[in-house]
């Protein structure tokens, strides 16, 4: 195990800086310094859990600038996308804010009691362990429920993005949170374990790999602690016959080249039947085609680099295996020269069950069009895969893309011709490998919290 983790500009390779690990001493300082804050932070009014939680959405604004360079800089997206990502973060602080209060409210319930209720107390430290992708906003989309609700948060974020973690870390302190609060760990995954087990963390919630999911509930388990976890997805788009073919080639090419396709709702599969196939595949051919790739910090480059060679070297595995049994790619497959991550904007077609690229999360700018006979086998195909994070599908019938979206889709969250996100106001996970648990709107809310009965005659 390393002694530091350390962030490299996926742009150049360039190392930005090396940040020593917290020894156990240290780490268990801060866990009790965790403790006592929420201690106290569990007595603190909803006002002013909602005030300090506007005062973080007001200082994500005023900060935007610096902080998504920052984000650019640490996993390479493009600034305009870290831009947005921050004004999401901004948003879910006021949301919270706005309704924390309502969804904790003491709910009655008639009874045989003269009175009865429920109520929502929070558990204590939630330790979150969040990925490099979205840097800013996963953590935001745990932080803010996690703390309105009254618990303490841990963060453990990924090694190459504690840049930003430890902004957001410096954020919420000046926001007026308690020191201690939130506390960014900076350890190793060697370390995770003997986190998860201090008597003080009730609750760990995960955002990554279906490896670490696994990995980390049967430590929870073994604990008996609660967890969340949202996983890996590959998501399913389906374009049926009578669908708006520009709207759904423009909505395939944006979902998938979101963050530089390393995105867990991106359309991994894009899934169109046959008597539109050709046409639809022109369509998304030359859009895909004009997508560039560069400086993360213009705004004329559509995509930046990949976060990491090793990201773009397993992706390229995939690609060029899926190739081997039978896949066709019509655009990019290639590895650039120079330094840095980069990679092409690259379409497979024909892919099939048992290739890495209709089997295996592909976490990076490559799409995947498969035709299907007809309606029916295009629902079997999108069903026929061990995730279930998003789907979406495409059709003018909006009343039978209601009927597919909530009977025919097998997934967390399933849209109508729309691309596939996550939303404050709605609740966002998975099925199946892609995890359990509910993040966001009132079920996210209530996660993490006691719902105590009390009962009076």
């Amino acid at each position: 195990m390393s002694d530091h983790l350390i962030s490299v500009n996926p742009a150049t390779g360039e190392v930005i800086r090396r940040y020593p690990l917290l020894g156990a001493a240290d780490l268990q300082a801060l866990i009790s310094k965790a403790q006592s804050a929420f201690e106290s932070w569990r007595q603190t009014p909803l006002a002013e859990r909602s005030r300090l939680l506007h005062r973080a959405a007001g200082l994500l604004r005023e900060k935007k600038e610096d902080l998504a360079t920052l984000i650019t800089l640490e996993m390479g997206k493009p600034l305009r996308e870290s831009r947005a990502e921050l004004e999401k973060c901004a948003w879910v602080c006021d949301y919270y804010a706005d309704q924390g209060p309502a969804f904790l409210a003491d709910e009655p319930v008639a009874t045989d009691a003269s009175r009865s209720f429920v109520r929502c107390e929070p558990l204590g430290l939630v330790l979150a362990i969040m990925p490099w992708n979205f840097p800013f906003w996963q953590v935001f989309r745990f932080a803010a429920p996690t703390l309105m609700a009254g618990n303490g948060a841990l963060l453990k974020h990924a090694p190459n993005v504690q840049g930003c973690a430890l902004a957001i870390e410096s954020l919420l302190l000046e926001s007026g949170f308690p020191p201690g609060l939130f506390a960014n760990l900076p350890i190793a995954v060697e370390q995770v374990e003997s986190v998860i087990r201090q008597p003080a963390v009730k609750a760990v919630t995960l955002t990554g790999s279906e490896r670490a999911g696994r990995s980390v509930a049967r430590i929870a388990a073994d604990c008996l602690k609660k967890t969340v976890l949202e996983l890996g997805g590959s998501d399913p788009f389906v374009i049926l016959e009578d669908a708006d073919l520009e709207l759904a080639a423009e909505t395939c090419k944006n979902s998938r080249l979101l963050n530089a396709g390393q995105s867990c709702i991106g359309a991994k599969r894009i899934i169109v039947v046959q008597s539109v196939y050709a046409e639809f595949l022109q369509l998304f051919k030359k859009k895909w085609a004009a997508v560039s790739f560069g400086d993360p910090s213009d705004d004329n480059s559509h995509i930046g680099p990949m976060v990491s060679q090793a990201q773009r070297q397993e992706l390229h595995r995939q690609v060029v295996e899926s190739i081997a049994r039978g896949a066709n790619c019509l655009h990019g497959g290639y590895v650039p020269e120079g330094p840095g991550a980069w990679y092409p904007p690259t379409l497979l077609t024909e892919a099939a069950p048992g290739m890495p690229a209709w089997e295996e999360e592909l976490f990076g700018p490559v799409a995947v069009v498969t035709a299907a006979a007809d309606e029916e086998e295009a629902l079997r195909l999108a069903n026929d895969t061990h995730f279930g994070l998003g789907a979406a599908v495409f059709t003018r019938d909006l009343a039978k893309g209601e009927r597919i979206a909530a009977a025919g889709l097998l997934a967390g969250s399933c849209f109508v011709n729309g691309l596939v996100k996550s939303d404050p106001r709605l609740p966002f996970g998975g099925i199946k490998a892609s995890g359990y648990g509910r993040e966001l709107s009132r079920e996210g809310l209530r996660e993490f919290v006691n719902l105590k009965t009390i009962w009076i005659r």
